[in-house]
C-alpha cells in the first residue's frame, strides 16, 4: 500500500507551482504563519509537538483576510465570529500537524534539488520569465519571510503535497462500479406534469384567526435588541501626512536596496542521486563515466537528458536557468562561480549525490539609478515611520479608553473625532456595525451593561475603532396593527398550499386507481409530456427534476409511478413517471472519464479517512 502510495505521488512536484502557497499568500499580504514563536503559551499539543498562541492568532488572521478578500463588498460580517475563525484556524493548524507527523513516519521525501525546481520555475519569483533573486526576496519579504523560513515553509507544503496526492491518487474503481454508475449517469426518464394551482383568493381569515396566530406565535413579532455606539476611529492612512524623510535616510536605504544585487548565473548540471538503490561508490563511478564522454566531445544536454537524475532540469538538457547566489546548495553554488562561460566542473559532491555542472552564461546585476528608486523608497521609509507610529497610538488609545469614563478624553488627546453610529442589532449593520468584532463588542456585557469603553478592535490592517455604548433599544412587541398584513398573506399562502396539497392527494389516488384516466385533462389542464429527460435537463424545474429521478421505476407500462412537488409559490406540480430508459453501454471514451471521476472521488475519501485516522491515534491538547 505504501509504495503504491508513493508510486502515485511522483510527478507531484512537477505540477505544484506553490499555488496557494505563493499566489494567495502574496495578494493577501498574510504575514508568515508557521514561524517559530517566543511564546511559551502554547493553542494546542499534537503527539507533545507545539501549537503556540502566536501561529493561531496569525493563521486566524490569514482567514479573516482571505474573506475579506474574496467576498469584497458582498462580505458578510456574521462569517467574522471569531469564536468560529478560531476554532476553524485551529483545527486547520492541528491537521496540518497531523499531516506532517504522518508524512514523517510514512518515509516521504523529496531532494533539495526538487525544491529549488520549485523555487527557480516559480512564475511569482521570475521577472521576463526568467527567476530573479531580487524578486524572489521582495515576494518572500512581503510574506514575512527569511529565506531560510521560506524555504522551511514550502518543505513542509511539499511533504503535505506529497501525501494528499499520494494518497488520493491510490484511489481506484472496478470495471463494475464504472458500468454501474455509468447506467445510472446514462439513464433517461420519459415522464409528464400537470400543475396544480394554489388559490389564495379561496381562503377566508377572520380577524379572529389572525390575532390568534399573532398570540401564539409572539416572540416571532418583537422588534430587535439594538444599540446605538460612539466610536473612535484610528487610521494609518492618516499618519502619512506627519512623517518626513531626509535625504541621508534615502541614500541609506538606496545603498541597502543595490547592495543585495549579484550576477546571475545560468547553470545546467547532470546529477547522479545517492540513495537506498545507489551507494557512494556506485554514483561516483557513474558521474565519472558521464564525464568521460564529455572528454570525447559528447553533448552535454544530450547526456543530462540520459543520465541526470533531477526530473525538473533533465529534459531541458540539465538547464536551471538563471540563478543568483543563495540559492543553490553551498558546494553546488562554489563550483558553479568557479566557472567560465561554456565550462564544465569536476565532478562535485552534495547532499543529493554527484554532480556535473556547466555554467551556459552570465547577466551582470542592473544597478537602478537613485532617481528611479527615490519614490519607491520614500515610500518604503515612509511605510516604516507610519507603521511605529501606527503601533503606539494605537497603544496610546487602548490605555487612554481603558482609564476614561468617555471617549471625550481619549479623543482629545489623539486629535480624533467621536463618530455615532445607527441602530443594529445582534446581526450587524451597515458601516463601523458591518463588522463582526465591533458588534461582538458592543452587545458584550462589559460594554452594554457595565458601560465601558471597548479595548482596541482592528477592523483591518490599516483601522482600529475603540467604541462604548451610547443607547440600548430593547426588544418590544410590534404591535398587531404593524404584522397583520404579513400575517394575514402568510396564512394564506400555507392554507392554500394545504388545500393544493390534498387536492393533488385525491387527484393521484384516482388516476392509480384508474378512476381518472391517464391521459385525460386534470382540472382542465393538459399533461405536459417530455421524452428522454436527462438529470442535468435544462428547462425543469430542478425541485420537479430532482423528484423524477427518486420516483420508482413503473411496475408496467400502463401502471405509471406519481409523485407530487410544491413549488415556492405555494403551488403543486403532479409528476408523472411513464418509463426507464437504460442507456446504451458506455464508450471506452465515457468509461475513461467515468472512471477518473470516480477514482479521484475515492481517492478524496481516502485521504478524509486517512485523516481522520490520524486524528482518532493521535494525542491531541487544546488549551
Amino acid at each position: 500500500m505504501l509504495q503504491n502510495i508513493r508510486d502515485n505521488s511522483q510527478g507531484w512536484i512537477a505540477k505544484t507551482i506553490i499555488g496557494i502557497i505563493v499566489v494567495l499568500m502574496a495578494f493577501t499580504g498574510i504575514e508568515a504563519i508557521f514561524q517559530a514563536t517566543t511564546n511559551s503559551q502554547d493553542a494546542a499539543k499534537v503527539n507533545g509537538e507545539e501549537i503556540s498562541q502566536n501561529e493561531l492568532s496569525q493563521a486566524v488572521d490569514t482567514q479573516r483576510r482571505q474573506l475579506m478578500q474574496q467576498l469584497g463588498k458582498d462580505f458578510d460580517a456574521s462569517l467574522l465570529d471569531e469564536k468560529m475563525l478560531r476554532d476553524t484556524a485551529l483545527k486547520g493548524l492541528i491537521d496540518r500537524k497531523l499531516l506532517l507527523q504522518g508524512a514523517a513516519d510514512s518515509k516521504f521525501a523529496f531532494s533539495e534539488a526538487a525544491l529549488d525546481q520549485v523555487i527557480l520555475q516559480t512564475p511569482e519569483f521570475q521577472v521576463d520569465g526568467k527567476f530573479n533573486a531580487e524578486r524572489f526576496d521582495q515576494v518572500i519579504r512581503q510574506l514575512g519571510y527569511s529565506r531560510m523560513q521560506f524555504r522551511q515553509m514550502l518543505t513542509q507544503e511539499m511533504l503535505i503535497g506529497q501525501v494528499r496526492a499520494g494518497i488520493a491518487g491510490s484511489g481506484f474503481v472496478t470495471d463494475a462500479q464504472v458500468l454501474a454508475f455509468a447506467r445510472l449517469e446514462k439513464q433517461t426518464r420519459d415522464f409528464a406534469t400537470v400543475s396544480v394551482k394554489a388559490n389564495p383568493a379561496a381562503v377566508k381569515l377572520t380577524d379572529d384567526e389572525v390575532k390568534a396566530y399573532y398570540d401564539q406565535h409572539a416572540k416571532e413579532f418583537m422588534t430587535p435588541d439594538q444599540v446605538v455606539i460612539d466610536y473612535l476611529e484610528l487610521k494609518k492612512s492618516s499618519f502619512f501626512d506627519q512623517v518626513t524623510v531626509k535625504d541621508d535616510e534615502l541614500q541609506a536605504q538606496y545603498q541597502k536596496e543595490t547592495a543585495n544585487l549579484a550576477e546571475q548565473r545560468r547553470a545546467a548540471h547532470i546529477l547522479i542521486e545517492v540513495n537506498d538503490k545507489v551507494n557512494e561508490a556506485q554514483a561516483q563511478a557513474k558521474i565519472e563515466e558521464v564525464q568521460a564522454r564529455l572528454a570525447k566531445g559528447e553533448s552535454f544536454e544530450a547526456l543530462a537528458k540520459e543520465f541526470s537524475q533531477d526530473p525538473g532540469s533533465a529534459s531541458n538538457g540539465g538547464d536551471l536557468g538563471y540563478a543568483g547566489p543563495g540559492v543553490y546548495d553551498p558546494d553546488f553554488e562554489t563550483a558553479l562561480y568557479a566557472l567560465n562561460k561554456d565550462q564544465v566542473s569536476e565532478p562535485v559532491r552534495t547532499t543529493f549525490g554527484w554532480h556535473l555542472i556547466k555554467l551556459l552564461g552570465v547577466e551582470a546585476p542592473q544597478v537602478p539609478s537613485f532617481a528611479s528608486l527615490k519614490n519607491k523608497l520614500t515610500h518604503e521609509i515612509k511605510t516604516q515611520q507610519v507603521e511605529q507610529r501606527f503601533v503606539e497610538a494605537t497603544k496610546q488609545l487602548e490605555d487612554a479608553a481603558f482609564e476614561a469614563s468617555d471617549l471625550a478624553q481619549p479623543a482629545s488627546d489623539l486629535k480624533l473625532t467621536v463618530h455615532t453610529s445607527a441602530p443594529f442589532g445582534r446581526e450587524g449593520g451597515e458601516g463601523v456595525a458591518a463588522n463582526r468584532a465591533v458588534v461582538t463588542a458592543a452587545f458584550s456585557p462589559e460594554v452594554l451593561d457595565e458601560g465601558a469603553n471597548s479595548t482596541a478592535i482592528e477592523l483591518d490592517p490599516e483601522t482600529i475603532v475603540v467604541l462604548r455604548a451610547k443607547e440600548h433599544r430593547k426588544p418590544e412587541q410590534l404591535p398587531l396593527e404593524s404584522v397583520a398584513t404579513a400575517i394575514r398573506a402568510q396564512l394564506t399562502k400555507e392554507r392554500a398550499s394545504a388545500a393544493a396539497k390534498t387536492h393533488a392527494d385525491e387527484l393521484i389516488a384516482s388516476l392509480r386507481d384508474g378512476k381518472l384516466p391517464l391521459n385525460q385533462a386534470v382540472d382542465g389542464q393538459a399533461w405536459k409530456f417530455t421524452e428522454a429527460a436527462t438529470r442535468g435537463q435544462e428547462g425543469i424545474d430542478p425541485a420537479v427534476l430532482q423528484a423524477l429521478f427518486r420516483m420508482a421505476k413503473p411496475v408496467a407500462k400502463d401502471k405509471p409511478t406519481f409523485s407530487d412537488v410544491t413549488l415556492s409559490d405555494g403551488s403543486l406540480v403532479i409528476v408523472r413517471l411513464n418509463a426507464v430508459n437504460e442507456a446504451v453501454a458506455p464508450t471506452d471514451e465515457e468509461k475513461a472519464q467515468y472512471r477518473r471521476f470516480l477514482a479521484s472521488r475515492v481517492g478524496q475519501q481516502d485521504f478524509a479517512a486517512y485523516r481522520k485516522q490520524l486524528e482518532a491515534q493521535a494525542d491531541i491538547k487544546k488549551f
